[in-house]
């Protein structure tokens, strides 16, 4: 637990909070005094809400409007809106060829879309300056992986939108950052880490020989929301133990 009280008196929107990254990121901005709107299209986002202390809304963040519902409940949490936290998205990407439309729609809405409406959302609501916003790309979305074709590049989208923001509002004082994980446990991943293949080229090939915690994760997007990270703009961060500086073969 942070002992830090950087988010007293601010108010965060973390979507995708039901679990994994997002759980534990709302976690952080709570413990470190925020109140914390938790947005997820499963209905446990609720009780987890209630662990951490903050509110929690049900909410497809594919669906037209979802922005609009996710600023009218944060501003009736709290009064205000300082940090958003594009958490949201989605998994089961497979190889192009393998892919139908209604997968393909459904990933990238999901992981690129919704962020840009969700947003937009919630741009005229934060300060200027001092809003913040933190989006979650992948390092999916920096490297090529074989059978992540949809995700891979609405993730890359995630990363180009990161900085194509940047232009358009830092001079407004509000600053746009991302972080690309690496191999974290989520219930996402569980699936995969059970496979020897997926272990042998993601986990056993990161520098750090080991998977992240999704606290790991939640550490540094609190830290790129905060005023440590004040000169901080345009960013995406691997946080990935090493994967992508220095991949290598295990018993190298």
């Amino acid at each position: 637990m942070s002992t830090m009280h950087r988010f007293e008196g601010k108010s965060v929107i973390v979507t995708g909070a039901a679990r994994g990254i997002g759980a534990a990121t709302a976690k952080r901005f709570a413990d470190e005094g925020a109140k914390v709107l938790l947005v997820d299209l499963l209905p446990e986002v609720l009780e987890t809400a209630k662990s951490v202390g903050g509110q929690g809304l049900v909410l497809d963040v594919a669906l037209p409007g979802a922005g609009d519902a996710i600023v009218e409940a944060a501003l009736a949490h709290a009064g205000r809106i300082d940090v958003l936290v594009n958490n949201a998205g989605v998994g089961g990407s497979k190889h192009l060829l393998k892919s139908d439309d209604e997968s393909l729609s459904r990933i990238i809405d999901i992981n690129l879309i919704s962020l840009l409406r969700i947003t937009r959302a919630v741009l005229p609501h934060l300060p200027q300056p001092g809003g913040s916003i933190v989006n979650l790309s992948s390092i999916f979305g920096m490297v090529g992986y074989p059978g992540t074709t949809a995700y891979a590049v609405a993730k890359a989208g995630v990363t180009q939108f990161t900085q194509q923001l940047t232009s358009e509002v830092a001079h407004l004082g509000i600053r746009v950052n991302a972080i690309a994980p690496g191999v974290v446990v989520t219930p996402m991943t569980a699936g995969h880490l059970q496979n020897p293949s997926y272990v042998k080229l993601m986990v056993d090939s990161t520098p750090m020989g080991r998977v992240c915690q999704p606290e790991e994760q939640a550490a540094v997007i609190a830290f790129l929301a905060s005023e440590d990270a004040s000169f901080v703009c345009g960013v995406t961060l691997p946080v990935d133990g090493g994967y992508l500086a220095a991949r290598y073969t295990p018993n190298y």
